[in-house]
């Protein structure tokens, strides 16, 4: 029979998850995994495998949580821009607003491990891809609905707000994004306007 473990899983997750992000995946060693998580050396290794396992573990379920919020961005009946609207809304009050300047964990992980880390990489890009897809589907439904002009090409938009929304987040980072964060966001919904039929 199996021992029953003697710590909330998903307390400890969250714990590793904010000892990442606020130090990065090369900073944090082991031993202040055990110490920020309050369980032994052994359990964490028999829980979550080696540290790069944990670092996935918690990324994953970043992304998973984000993913949620961005499909209540454009859950409901009603004009698709105003889901879209509202993405970059959020996107601009988190940079505003995230305490610490910690910036998102997705894009942390992205610049600190993707250019050497092949998992981390495939786990960033399919973060990605899925709010492109989103956002992609929430624009080809704000065409079909006359939202759009008939010569708005929702892929090239989708992908144009990713990359602006994700350079965002990397404002987000500095010690006073405000200026330049709400100046994009107020281009970004320039050209959604632009996108509207004449």
């Amino acid at each position: 029979m199996s021992r029953v473990k003697e710590f909330d899983v998903d307390a400890a997750c969250g714990a590793a998850l904010e000892l990442f992000w606020r130090q990065g995946y090369e900073a944090t060693s082991v031993n202040d995994l055990v110490t920020e998580l309050g369980i032994g050396k052994a359990s964490l290794y028999a829980t979550f495998g080696t540290k790069h396992e944990l670092y996935l573990t918690v990324l994953n379920r970043y992304i998973a949580r984000g993913n949620e919020r961005f499909v209540e961005d454009f859950a409901g009946p009603g004009p698709a821009l105003a889901g879209v609207r509202r993405l970059i809304d959020r996107f601009l009050a988190e940079t505003l607003d995230e305490p610490g300047r910690k910036g998102c964990f997705v894009v942390n992980a992205a610049m600190e491990m993707m250019p050497r880390d092949p998992e981390v990489a495939r786990v960033v890009e399919r973060s990605w891809d899925a709010l492109e897809l989103a956002l992609r589907m929430a624009l080809s439904r704000a065409k079909a609905q006359g939202e759009l002009d008939t010569a708005t090409d929702p892929e090239s938009l989708a992908a144009f707000l990713l990359t602006v929304l994700q350079g965002m987040r990397v404002l987000g980072k500095g010690p006073d994004p405000g200026a330049r964060a709400r100046a994009t966001a107020k281009q970004v919904i320039a050209v959604l306007e632009a996108a509207r039929p004449r």
